[in-house]
């Protein structure tokens, strides 16, 4: 069976017991995003491409504390070469913000599928996703007592429940400027100012300096 093919059928199901802003619908956008940016570009292997978007989240900590063993183990059920195996995982390890401590993106493939993932987190899409993490863990929609870390480690940043509007402050509006390729910084421009539109807007209806 096609690799992708394969992939798309094993990941699935998977997707679909994380909440919506994990879910399969998340991964179809962030595969349309790529092959988008992909467009633009030479010289790429779009069937890694598409089996890092494909596999990306199914290991996400958020939801597993198995570690890469879900990730590890569907690769191992594709017919890949251990070159495009190995490919596929590193591009993986690229993608997460981590807090700030990423991983260098340091193929065109790993740029594509981090920018294609990150043009997900931001604009109307980001902001509605940002709304159902936080309503899925039961974290406040915002909270005018705290402030957005910085220089973060990967622990901190996984580690405290906080609002979801300083999420804003803490990625999402840090995210345009990271763009990895020409066409993901051209997309990220527009979503990122509807964030802040809306961010202007939130701070107008609550009288809250958040």
């Amino acid at each position: 069976m096609n690799a992708i093919i394969l992939c798309e059928k094993l990941v699935k199901d998977i997707y679909n017991k994380f909440d919506a802003s994990h879910d399969f619908l998340h991964i179809e956008r962030v595969r349309k995003n790529a092959l988008t940016i992909a467009s633009t570009e030479i010289n790429i292997d779009l069937e890694i491409i598409e089996l890092a978007v494909l596999l990306h989240d199914v290991s996400d900590p958020k939801y597993s504390n198995e570690g890469k063993f879900m990730e590890d183990y569907i690769i191992e059920q594709l017919e890949l070469s251990d070159v495009s195996k190995d490919k596929v995982k590193k591009i993986i390890q690229s993608v997460s913000f981590n807090g700030g401590n990423e991983t260098t993106a340091d193929t065109i493939e790993a740029k594509i599928v981090r920018d294609a993932d990150r043009l997900d987190a931001i604009g109307a899409v980001g902001i509605a996703r940002t709304f159902a993490y936080g309503g899925a863990k039961g974290r406040k929609l915002y909270d005018v007592a705290e402030t957005p870390r910085d220089n973060m480690s990967i622990e901190e940043y996984r580690s405290k429940q906080t609002a979801s509007v300083t999420h804003f402050y803490e990625k999402l509006l840090k995210l345009a400027d990271g763009m990895q390729t020409r066409k993901g910084r051209e997309l990220a421009t527009e979503r990122h100012a509807f964030m802040e539109l809306f961010l202007e807007n939130l701070r107008k209806e609550t009288g809250e300096s958040i």
